[in-house]
């Protein structure tokens, strides 16, 4: 058709698929999106939370302008304001923290609201801004440090299979993880595996869409996972199974492992698990006598008191069968660590030495912090101890500044926004943490309003405050130069000029890809297995007084509609997910005579926040699960289940303990 142009971008969530898209653009306007029939892992298809996307970005409650808070914290009444004006008040009142207080008392707090390389979690512009500043440095922890620091432990990168390779598996463990609505394109190539004859089993707490298709579901109990795979090696070891040339080629620390495994025999980890004992004995012959086996292990799993481990110990098992030298086997946790992009924060920029604050402790660390500047991020609908955070935002002697795209609970509390610019409006660099692409993400339209990216936000402050560092005024071209300037054989001959021409490029590694047929990134060169007696942290089950009032477990899965928070605000999405529920399996709920489609109170010492049962066989007697992602002010009682969840970390890489989370439900 006449008029209309086709421009070649990605999905920016917090997904491991991300998406290579088309958007169709007609008279300056962004008329049509969809996924890229042209990428190999997209396959034309987006998920039915981002095919609204484009809808998205002319809602209603886009904010368009730099906003002055002119009501209490909390109230969400703003004036708009100039960008001059908004540069104006930052400037000084940043200099004045720096001069009072010193860099450090800056706390520039940024999430995974979009995974870009230049607008998002790597953020280089801002990093280099806030070093200027001698600010203090955020840990980006809330999504998988637990998990990635085990896995470094035993294979020495949190890098695995390519998630392609599953379709040559002829065992697979979805482990934690609910494809179908996290990351769906892996599903394509389970598709192609089951049509070989391969068997698919879901292990998870919950019965998800992803179970519902399996040929096998385990229902294990919340944070006993590395157990179930002590017990799996267990049979494969009383099946003299164990790949004894990989073992002495390729591993070391095996004899003591090997005993660790002979103390987890079958009866055991039952009674740990909640599977009945037969039915680890019969997956763990399979995982004897099947190669390749693949596993797909994610976030879930590593979102409990002993989540570092948990991924230490399933990543041993591929080195005791043997998976890794064949096609098709292996773990599957990221493929973050096979990106080897140049991501220059400049770090030389810092006058002295900073701290790290943690983000999954906001609501604790916030004490001395004089400047929160929040981007990419709404914490108080996805970070821990929502009710800390929400006292700690009120302060008066607190200075936030909220870079967003729409009015979230997070706003409500920043005395300046700045109106930020969404995917179709701007440059950026991706590189999916589930599969081997780099994608390019050209902007299709101009941004509505004042909307400015991330990176020019920061070139414009810079300038305001008089900065001279020329990297500051670095374009988002020259940016996404540097990425690809390393010179690792894994980027040879990607440039932007091509990305830009295709759009999407895979990494230069081999197909398939094995990466540890013949070796690992260690100082020795082989998997390290658990030392013994560190094979299995059991989760949280009281408090330090080991005292615990509260009986059952709460697990925080995913939601089909919204990702993370983002979409939590779209009107349609939100009457596809109705009101919150929690599912309660029928003995929890006739103990506490609790009906379907009651409003209760899912409470603990932290908070509480309100949901309708929904009596399930989805979920065991003892555990309970409700969705994340809903805006606390748009939920029942104005509060999403992080009201519930203790800022407590997990056992590597201080990650959150999500799911080791123990509450009651009483009658709301």
């Amino acid at each position: 058709m006449s008029g209309e142009l086709r421009v070649l971008g990605a999905c920016p969530l917090d997904c491991p698929d991300t998406c290579s898209w088309v958007v169709t653009v007609k008279d300056g306007e962004a008329v049509k999106l969809r996924g890229n029939p042209d990428q190999p892992y997209t396959r034309g298809a987006l998920c039915v939370k981002v095919n609204r996307y484009l809808e998205h970005t002319r809602a209603d409650d886009r904010i368009l302008y730099p906003m002055r808070r002119t009501g209490p914290k909390g109230s969400g009444r703003f004036e708009r304001i100039t960008w001059e004006e908004a540069l104006d008040e930052i400037s000084v009142r940043l200099r004045g923290i720096v001069d009072e207080h010193g860099g450090e008392a800056i706390w520039p707090y940024l999430g995974t609201g979009t995974l870009g390389y230049l607008q998002g979690c790597e953020a280089v512009a801002g990093r280099r801004f806030w070093n200027m500043l001698g600010a203090s440095r955020h840990w980006l922890n809330i999504c998988s440090a637990a998990g990635s620091s085990g896995l470094w432990r035993t294979n020495g990168t949190a890098g695995g299979m390519d998630p392609e390779n599953f379709a040559q598996a002829r065992l697979i463990l979805l482990w934690g993880t609910n494809t179908l609505t996290s990351g769906h394109h892996l599903w394509k190539f389970i598709q192609d595996a089951k049509a070989n004859g391969a068997h698919i089993v879901a292990i998870d707490p919950i019965r998800t869409r992803t179970a519902d298709q399996a040929d096998e579901w385990l229902p294990i109990r919340p944070g006993t996972d590395a157990a179930l795979a002590l017990g799996l090696l267990n049979v494969v070891l009383a099946e003299n199974a164990q790949d004894e040339e990989f073992l002495a080629e390729h591993t070391e620390g095996w004899a003591e492992f090997r005993e660790e495994i002979l103390n987890h025999p079958v009866e055991k980890v039952a009674e740990i698990t909640g599977i009945p004992a037969e039915a680890v004995h019969s997956l763990g012959m399979r995982l004897a006598h099947t190669r390749p086996t693949a596993i797909r292990a994610t976030h879930g799993l590593q979102r409990h008191k002993g989540g570092g481990t948990t991924m230490r110990t399933i990543a041993a098992i591929p080195g005791v069968t043997g998976d890794w030298r064949h096609p098709g086997g292996g773990v599957a946790f990221s493929t973050s660590d096979h990106v080897k992009l140049t991501v220059d924060r400049r770090d030389d920029l810092l006058a002295k030495p900073v701290r790290t604050l943690v983000m999954t402790k906001l609501g604790s660390q916030l004490d001395d912090v004089k400047c929160l500047w929040v981007y990419a991020a709404n914490p108080l609908g996805s970070t821990p101890d929502a009710n800390a955070i929400r006292r700690q935002l009120a302060r008066e002697d607190l200075f936030t500044v909220v870079m967003e795209q729409f009015p979230t609970d997070t706003v409500d509390y920043a005395d300046i926004v700045l109106p930020a610019t969404m995917q179709t409006e701007h440059f950026d660099v991706h590189a999916g943490y589930g599969h081997m692409y780099l994608l390019w993400n050209e902007p299709a339209t101009e941004p509505p309003g004042e909307c400015l990216s991330t990176t020019e936000t920061f070139r414009r402050l810079a300038a305001h405050m008089g900065m001279t560092e020329p990297s500051l005024y670095d374009s988002d071209l020259e940016l996404a130069e540097q990425l690809l300037s390393g010179g690792d054989p894994s980027l040879e001959g990607i440039t932007v000029d091509r990305l830009r021409k295709e759009g999407w490029v895979r990494m230069n590694y081999p197909k398939p890809f094995m990466p540890f047929a013949e070796g690992f990134p260690t100082k020795s060169g082989r998997l390290r297995f658990p030392p013994a007696g560190k094979a299995y942290v059991p989760p949280h089950t009281a408090d330090e007084a080991g005292r615990s009032p509260y009986p059952l477990r709460l697990v925080t899965p995913a939601s089909h509609t919204f990702l993370n928070t983002t979409f939590g605000n779209n009107p349609e999405l939100r009457r596809r997910a109705k009101d919150p529920v929690v599912l309660v399996n029928a003995a929890d709920a006739a103990a506490r005579g609790l009906e379907n489609g009651q409003r209760v109170r899912v409470h603990n010492d932290g908070g509480e926040f309100l949901a309708d049962v929904e009596i399930s066989d989805r979920v065991s007697a003892g555990v309970v699960a409700s969705t994340k992602g809903r805006w606390p002010k748009l939920s029942p009682g104005g509060a999403n289940p992080n009201a519930v969840v203790a800022e407590r970390d997990g056992d590597m890489g201080r990650g959150p303990a999500f799911h080791d989370n123990l509450v009651e439900i009483s009658p709301g």
